[in-house]
């Protein structure tokens, strides 16, 4: 669903952060979760996808919370430089990969703009949790204030006052029965994901290093019995809106998650941040963008 919301206000949270709040001029917005993100189509072409970190009580209005990305492709510089407050913006969504899981208590590690999906999370995780933020300077680290409020809940770790998180040490100490949820830049998903906690729920902002060799093979699309082949060179995602099939997409970094398919038969290669393990091994969907097959045929439920 594509929406045009109205900027209402445009704040500094932190270094390099910036806040928006989008609200809908004609009535309620779509229902969301914790862990949730929504689409922004920036003017310039670009789609970019920043998790929901607002209240999900609030049905008027969403809060999104953007980095400025000197590396970037444009789309956080066009949000820190170009809009404003006033500017109507279209939305997709909102899509949830990273949602909250029953647990009987939490660990919540954050690094930098990674607090994002994890701060609505706080007053959904009952009373057995905790928080450890990370980032490059208490200065660039969004929200401190209202986190202060959850008292020593919430462990505050800047790397230039006490370097990198010690995970080992906090990872150690984690109980059975506790679900860790992470999210940051790739290195600390990295450290942690190596570490091994048992119940580990991680989301994503940047595409995963390529998996493997890229091999050629075939789709079949279940609508029309058509079989397309998909060179090594191409996407799936490329090949099927080439062949006039509309897809949904948004990142084609596999991020996102817009582009899941169903798949109705052979094996997928899967090379998307976006499903869980477990996920994977169901074979069920797959998203076209990034992943690629196991077997010389897929079919896709096109």
């Amino acid at each position: 669903m594509t929406l045009e919301l109205l900027v209402e206000a445009k704040e500094n949270l932190a270094d390099g952060v910036v806040a928006l709040t989008l609200r809908a001029p004609g009535g309620p917005l779509p229902h969301w979760e914790p862990g949730a993100h929504i689409d922004l189509r920036l003017p310039d072409g670009v789609v970019r996808q920043y998790s929901l970190c607002g209240d999900p009580a609030d049905s008027s209005a969403y809060r999104v919370a953007v980095l400025r990305e000197p590396d970037g492709r444009g789309g956080s510089a066009y949000v820190h430089d170009k809009l404003a407050a006033g500017d109507r913006i279209e939305v997709d969504g909102p899509r949830n990969h990273f949602a909250l899981v029953d647990a009987e208590r939490y660990l919540f590690i954050a690094g930098g703009i990674g607090i994002t999906p994890i701060l609505p999370m706080l007053d959904r995780a009952g009373t057995d949790w905790h928080l450890v933020y990370g980032g490059r300077t208490r200065g660039s680290m969004a929200f401190t204030e209202e986190l202060a409020r959850h008292g020593d809940r919430v462990t505050f770790r800047p790397q230039d006052e006490h370097g990198l998180l010690d995970l080992p040490s906090l990872l150690a100490d984690v109980r059975p029965g506790t679900a860790v949820y992470c999210c940051g830049p790739e290195p600390l998903l990295a450290a942690v994901e190596a570490l091994g906690p048992a119940d580990l729920h991680v989301e994503r902002f940047t595409a995963r290093a390529d998996e493997g060799p890229r091999e050629a093979f075939e789709v079949e699309l279940a609508g029309s019995g058509r079989v397309l082949p998909v060179p090594a060179d191409r996407s799936i995602l490329e090949v099927v809106e080439e062949a006039g099939v509309s897809v949904l997409s948004s990142c084609r970094e596999g991020t996102c998650g817009t582009c899941e398919t169903g798949v109705l038969g052979g094996e997928p290669d899967h090379r998307d941040s976006v499903l869980t393990a477990d996920e994977r091994l169901e074979n069920e969907v797959m998203m076209l963008c990034v992943s690629r097959a196991c077997s010389p045929r897929l079919v896709l439920d096109l």
